[in-house]
């Protein structure tokens, strides 16, 4: 077995931080495993992907560490882009009558949920 290079020595440093950045965040030790799991299949040749995935990854590293990080959260792919529009309006008016988001977003970037008193 060859030894790593020095691209490979560098990310698997950035999983363990990542990983002790995310300690005692919800949601963010699993989703840096999973994130990481995803591409652990990308060929070595495929060095632009690796350094640009590589640079994402120290970007969301500083944002953990920045403090205001509380949790960890994802996006999620919907199956049909037609249905997620079709879906976004209010019940009971026609999807072209979309004047602007309905709900909006916390500082996680996710739909905030109503809560009493509002």
């Amino acid at each position: 077995m060859s030894r790593p290079s020095r691209l490979q020595r560098q990310v698997l440093s950035l999983y363990r931080e990542l990983l002790r950045a995310g300690r005692g965040k919800p949601g963010a030790e699993a989703r840096v495993r999973a994130e990481f799991r995803q591409h652990a299949g990308l060929p070595r040749s495929d060095v632009l992907r690796i350094e640009y995935l590589y640079r994402r990854g120290r970007r969301q590293l500083q944002l953990l560490r920045s403090g205001h990080a509380k949790a960890m959260g994802a996006f999620v792919r919907l199956g049909d882009p037609t249905e997620a529009t079709r879906d976004a309006g209010t019940p009971g008016t026609p999807p072209d009558a979309d004047d602007g988001p309905r709900r909006p977003l916390d500082s996680m970037g996710a739909p905030e949920t109503p809560s009493e008193g509002r």
